[in-house]
Parts: structure tokens; C-alpha cells; sequence
């Protein structure tokens, strides 16, 4: 049968699609609501942009003197002319991806304990404890690690450079193990774990149902399940957590400040003695420091508040995505 199209009369016009616009009439309550909601989130960017603004002109002169080799510049010494945050900067990644290279693997394990192995009733419990460790103070993380868990890193710090000395990253040149960058990053990993932790499970916990149930009623194993389904699904939930977890460890102070020994040697080795970062560097220098240095230290301020800002930005918007639903790969 042959289709045909209906055809307009001479003299018709096509008649125009109307649009309907339903108006919603909100109560008092949510009127008052979303302006409180807005309000609150736009109060958020105004104190971001008044910090950044507030650095920005106090680091200013400091910026203009040092130029583009604040940047590059490996040593500290504002008062004579030769500053900059190249050393420091390059220590303060080392740290937090240490601190990453522990936390992560432990944030997973914990997610994934919780939401598809543990007890219904063991599932809140668990979770409150993990979140517990974000309300420790960092002033106890940080003597905790410089009196009970350094002598202990020690030794590994020791066994590792013995079997893997032959790796840059694990060589020992100084024969001082103490303060260094590996057990820094170690401390730092237990205070980014309790948020790497928390974004993975909930991520975890909004897997499909459905693809779960199929895949262990096709006859795959809890782990098999896990593999194909939960791990391919809260992939952007890890790689958000991952990146939200590096810009706390990034800005990180206290429990640095009092484990490292401060260097201004940008170099690998993790194991020998000495580190730095951003931030413990100007913990460490504020109070002694002339009005010129103090300039410099909002300059090495305000670069870390730009890299922890852009960081943080990406892992939301990762995080965010994630929730939304991801296809699995079965």
C-alpha cells in the first residue's frame, strides 16, 4: 500500500504549535528555601573570590619581583632576591601522591568491603568509623606519626632501599631515613583516606541492581560481579575520589610541618632523609619572616590555592558525572 501525505488545501495555513507553559505555584516554604539555597552558593564563590583576590594582592609585589622564575626558582631567599616555589612545589606532589598510592587501594578495599560484603547492620557502624578519622585533628596525626609510626617506617624505609636501591625513587644517598618524603606521604595518606573512602562507596552503593543480580544469576561469583559491574560503574566515583583525596594531601600542613625535615632539593628519592611543601614551608617561615617574605609566602600561597582549586574543581565535576550513571562493561 502506498503511503501518502496529506496535502494542504490552497488558502490554508499551517497551523503553528502552541506551547504550553504550565506555571507551578510554590509555597512559602520552598520560595524561602531556594532563596537560602542560592544565596548559600553564591556566598561560596564570592569567599573563594575574595580569597584568591586577597592573595593575589598581597603576593603581588613578590610576584613582580621574582617573575617567571618564582616558578622555577629551587632556593628560599626573599630578603636576597633569589625565591621561588620550582623545589617546593616538586616536594609537595611527591608527598601527596604517596599519600595517594596508600590511601587509594585501602579507600577501595574499604568501599567495596562495606557496601557489598559487610552486614546490612555492620554497614553504618563502619562507615561512621571511617568517617571518624576526618574529625582527627591533624596536630595528632602528625605527632602520632612522628613518634610511633616514623621508628617503624624506618625500618621499611630501610628494607626498601636495600632491595629496591636500584630504582631512583627508592635509592638512599644521605643514610638519613628520618623526616623524609615516604613517611610524610604515609601520614598523610590515613588523613585523606576517610574522603576518598566516602566518595567511593557512595558511588558504589548506586550501582544498577539489576546488572548485579543477572550477573550472579548467570552464575559469576561476588568478585566476578564486582569486576564486570560495580568497578567498571563507580570508575569516575575512584578517579573523583582519587583526585578530591590529592587536593586535601596537596594542602596538607600541620602533620608535615612537624614529621619533614625541610629541603629545598627537588629530587626523587622518596626514602632519603629531608622533604618539603608548600605548605609547611610557610607554617615553618611566618613567624620569622620580613615583610617582603611574608609577600613571597602569599605568592607560594596563592599558587597552591590554584592548584588545590583547579584539582578539586575536576574531581567534582568527575564525581559528579559518575552519579549520573555510567554504562558498565560486562
Amino acid at each position: 500500500m502506498a503511503s501518502t501525505t496529506p496535502t494542504l488545501s490552497p488558502g490554508t495555513e499551517p497551523v503553528a504549535e502552541q506551547r504550553v507553559e504550565l506555571k507551578v505555584a510554590r509555597s512559602a516554604g520552598d520560595r524561602v528555601y531556594r532563596t537560602v539555597s542560592y544565596a548559600a552558593g553564591a556566598t561560596t564563590f564570592v569567599i573563594l573570590a575574595a580569597i584568591g583576590t586577597f592573595l593575589l594582592l598581597e603576593a603581588w609585589p613578590a610576584l613582580k619581583e621574582g617573575g617567571w622564575g618564582f616558578f622555577t626558582e629551587t632556593q628560599w631567599n626573599p630578603d636576597g632576591q633569589q625565591f621561588g616555589i620550582g623545589a617546593v612545589m616538586v616536594l609537595t606532589v611527591e608527598i601527596a601522591v604517596v599519600a595517594l598510592v596508600f590511601a587509594v587501594p585501602v579507600a577501595i578495599g574499604a568501599a567495596l568491603f562495606i557496601t557489598e560484603y559487610a552486614p546490612r547492620s555492620w554497614r553504618r557502624p563502619l562507615t561512621s568509623l571511617i568517617d571518624l578519622l576526618a574529625a582527627v585533628p591533624s596536630i595528632i596525626y602528625g605527632l602520632w606519626g612522628l613518634f610511633f609510626l616514623q621508628p617503624r617506617l624506618i625500618k621499611v624505609s630501610d628494607w626498601l632501599g636495600e632491595h629496591l636501591g636500584f630504582l631512583p625513587i627508592f635509592s638512599v644517598k644521605s643514610g638519613n631515613l628520618a623526616g623524609s618524603t615516604f613517611i610524610a606521604g604515609v601520614v598523610v595518606s590515613l588523613m585523606v583516606l576517610p574522603i576518598c573512602a566516602s566518595i567511593m562507596r557512595e558511588v558504589f552503593s548506586q550501582a544498577p541492581p539489576g546488572e548485579k543480580e543477572g550477573a550472579l544469576a548467570l552464575g559469576g561469583t561476588r568478585w566476578g560481579m564486582i569486576r564486570t559491574v560495580v568497578l567498571p560503574f563507580g570508575k569516575g566515583g575512584i578517579i573523583g575520589g582519587a583526585m578530591l583525596g590529592l587536593g586535601r594531601a596537596l594542602g596538607e600542613t600541620i602533620a608535615v610541618a612537624l614529621i619533614i625535615s625541610p629541603i629545598f632539593d627537588p629530587n626523587v628519592r622518596i626514602l632519603d632523609g629531608g622533604g618539603n611543601s608548600i605548605s609547611a614551608l610557610i607554617a615553618l617561615r611566618w613567624g620569622e619572616a620580613t615583610p617582603f617574605s611574608r609577600q613571597a609566602l602569599m605568592a607560594a600561597g596563592l599558587a597552591l590555592f590554584a592548584v588545590t582549586l583547579t584539582v578539586n574543581a575536576i574531581a567534582s565535576v568527575v564525581v559528579v558525572r559518575s552519579r549520573s550513571g555510567a554504562a558498565t562493561e560486562i
